[in-house]
């Protein structure tokens, strides 16, 4: 399955942030979604999820016989950056709760403990309630729960900054195991993280949207060239 970018546009005011943004992701792969602050990387996500009306452009979904269809809030999971949890329930009862309104939904349903293994929450802190919990722990809740339902699209906007060195790691390690399942988009502005845990870079730079390819490229030139682009996008999208 493909998800189809085609000619997104976006303006705020008279300041126009996406240009006419066009790309094909592919399900089975990573791809970061690499842009300096501003550059509209949520509101590429936000149009996708339909949190934002488009100025033009379409988003779509293509089969493996080129059979495409329109992009349903079904297909999509979104990570936000500032996650939101309903803090009055344990992390328990948010497990148990998310299930029983997906009951059908979800193929193979597991216990809430088992859930809450995956994202390594210890079992002394599952029934404290979720105002209790750092940021970091919130937006695992928050990743756990997308996992579950299984989107098609997988949407991560700076999901890992707000956790620890481990705890990075160990997200990492899950989102990549689970990847042929999700086209999945990662939205950072840091290219480590970027590169370490990424199949493909895109650029979000000029409101335009550019495949890095690395090809046999060593790394650090690899890395010259992606700020190099960053700049000239910048300085084009201050001189519009």
């Amino acid at each position: 399955m493909k998800l189809i970018a085609d000619g997104i546009r976006k303006s705020f005011d008279k300041k126009e942030v996406l240009k006419g943004a066009s790309f094909t992701f592919e399900q089975g792969r990573i791809y970061a979604l690499l842009g300096r602050n501003g550059s509209g990387k949520t509101t590429f996500f936000n149009c996708l999820n339909e949190d934002l009306k488009m100025d033009s452009g379409s988003f779509c979904l293509e089969d493996e016989a080129g059979a495409r269809r329109p992009v349903t809030t079904d297909d999509i999971g979104y990570v936000l950056s500032t996650p939101v949890v309903p803090e009055f329930l344990t992390a328990r009862e948010i497990l148990k709760f998310f299930l029983e309104i997906n009951e059908g939904r979800i193929e193979h349903p597991q216990t809430p403990d088992s859930y809450l293994d995956w994202v390594q929450i210890e079992p002394e802190d599952r029934n404290k309630l979720l105002r209790d919990f750092s940021h970091g722990m919130k937006n695992k809740i928050q990743m756990l729960l997308n996992l579950i339902a299984d989107p098609l699209v997988l949407l991560l906007d700076e999901p890992l900054t707000s956790l620890d060195v481990v705890a990075q790691e160990e997200m990492k390690s899950l989102l990549k195991s689970r990847k042929a399942e999700h086209i999945t988009i990662l939205s950072t502005h840091i290219m480590e993280l970027a590169l370490d845990m990424c199949d493909d870079v895109v650029l979000l730079h000029g409101g335009v949207l550019t495949h890095m390819e690395r090809g046999d490229m060593p790394l650090e030139e690899y890395k010259d060239r992606i700020i190099t682009a960053l700049k000239e996008g910048y300085a084009e999208g201050q001189n519009a």
